[in-house]
């Protein structure tokens, strides 16, 4: 690893990636407890569709709300508003006797659980310049995966020894201990006493303009750039590959290679592991390539180009006889997703103002969430159409063909909106959508 990324900035990097890895953590605990929610509420997969386009759907405004919150409060208020929803709501499924009610608590969670990534890009783009900012957020990033590997360990113990509710309330109480540190220890490089006047500068090398406080780009305005529809269409065609991956991928090596989730779970741990290695090492490539002197748009674009192709490989799942081969083709996906990942959301730090980069993650992600509440239906109806002909694996076959080449889809729409990604100047007129 570098060793210039400073070390104060080394302390936010690690507050974003635990906060990143209790966000998906509780966010993926009903996922490994689908299967004993499933006998005790009855749930058709139609039934938890619906729960997960509840939480899809909170999700997506809390980032169009957290993203304009974040730019009026700062990124310290507006994390510490995030977590205290997220965490609140991660308790409280335990209070729930109802499908209803695990409808309404998803949908608090989803909503708090919004504001993680808007103010997380917005740490990495006040405390990193752009030739460190993919790894940054690469990093950052990996602690998703390291959630979602802890979780298919630490949920199982804790559903055998005490129960589905306990499962919920200890998980969930674990981002207010988080808070303390962040409270004691993050600040804005202008304010924070602990940096050193050399890191200052290096965090301010870019000499990128600024926009004064309040004068952050309305929604209005941010929609008549191309650039931001680069991040909205990739984000809209690529989360939703991720939210089946994480709400999914439990229930099928459940049902389709017989995986007791009520143990720990070798397989889900391999998957999320490698996800860990894609997230880093898609944010040190195009990190590595800008250092070497390539543009910081050709270094994004060939990075992302390169992990939309591993992820096709995805399809050859259905051939999979056994779970080992199925892993496999599923951790390269996986991780190639994340790798995309910590790019995609770089290029929006690139390509606008600080001051206005967390409305921009906040519609993209907004974008992301509909797709993300879109597909899920679709595989609720594909996997319960398949099982009412005796052929669950044949509608995750389908569904693994779409994952596929949703990236490469993505990339080529970005491609065609934005060829240079040329940043976004303050005063001009916006490049427009139409001529």
């Amino acid at each position: 690893m570098p060793t210039n990324l400073g070390r104060y900035r080394w302390v936010v990097v690690a507050l974003l990636f635990f906060a990143t890895t209790i966000n998906y953590l509780d966010r993926q605990v009903i996922g490994l407890l689908k299967p004993v929610l499933e006998q005790d509420f009855a749930w058709t997969e139609t039934d938890y569709s619906h729960i997960v386009v509840v939480f899809s759907t909170a999700y997506a405004l809390g980032l169009l709300l957290f993203g304009r919150l974040i730019s009026q409060l700062g990124t310290k208020r507006g994390y510490t508003v995030a977590l205290v929803v997220w965490s609140v709501a991660a308790m409280a499924h335990a209070a729930v006797n109802s499908t209803f009610g695990f409808g309404a608590v998803r949908a608090l969670l989803g909503l708090g659980e919004a504001g993680n990534f808007p103010a997380a890009i917005t740490a990495v783009a006040e405390w990193f310049p752009k030739k460190e900012r993919a790894l940054a957020t690469g990093i950052f990033n990996s602690g998703a995966n390291i959630g979602a590997v802890v979780a298919p360990v630490m949920v199982p113990w804790i559903l055998g020894a005490y129960g589905w509710k306990e499962a919920f309330v200890i998980t969930g109480s674990i981002g207010f201990v988080w808070l303390i540190f962040w409270l004691v220890f993050y600040e804005i490089p202008s304010r924070q006493k602990r940096l050193s006047a050399p890191e200052l500068a290096y965090v301010n090398s870019d000499n990128e303009p600024e926009q004064a406080p309040g004068e952050a780009f309305s929604w209005g305005e941010l929609l008549r750039f191309r650039q931001t529809w680069v991040f909205i269409v990739g984000k809209f065609l690529t989360d939703p590959i991720w939210w089946f991956f994480l709400f999914w991928l439990p229930s099928y090596f459940a049902t389709t290679f017989n995986l007791d989730l009520k143990k720990p779970s070798l397989p889900l741990v391999i998957v999320y592991t490698a996800t860990t290695v894609g997230s880093i090492g898609g944010g040190y490539l195009s990190s590595a390539l800008i250092k070497h002197g390539w543009p910081v748009a050709r270094a994004r674009k060939t990075a992302m180009l390169l992990f939309a192709l591993l992820v096709v490989p995805v399809i050859m799942a259905r051939y999979a006889t056994s779970i080992w081969p199925a892993v496999a083709l599923i951790s390269l996906a996986a991780a190639a997703h994340q790798a995309w990942s910590a790019n995609i959301f770089t290029i929006a730090s690139d390509m606008f103002p600080k001051q206005s980069v967390p409305s921009v993650i906040g519609i993209g992600g907004m974008a992301g969430s509909i797709g993300s509440l879109l597909f899920p239906l679709l595989v609720g109806y594909l996997l319960d159409l398949y099982k009412s002909h005796n052929n669950l694996l044949g509608g995750y076959n389908l569904l693994f063909s779409l994952c596929g080449f949703s990236y490469l889809l993505a990339w080529g729409l970005m491609h065609l909106l934005a060829p240079t990604m040329q940043p976004v100047q303050i005063r001009p007129e916006p490049t427009r959508v139409l001529a």
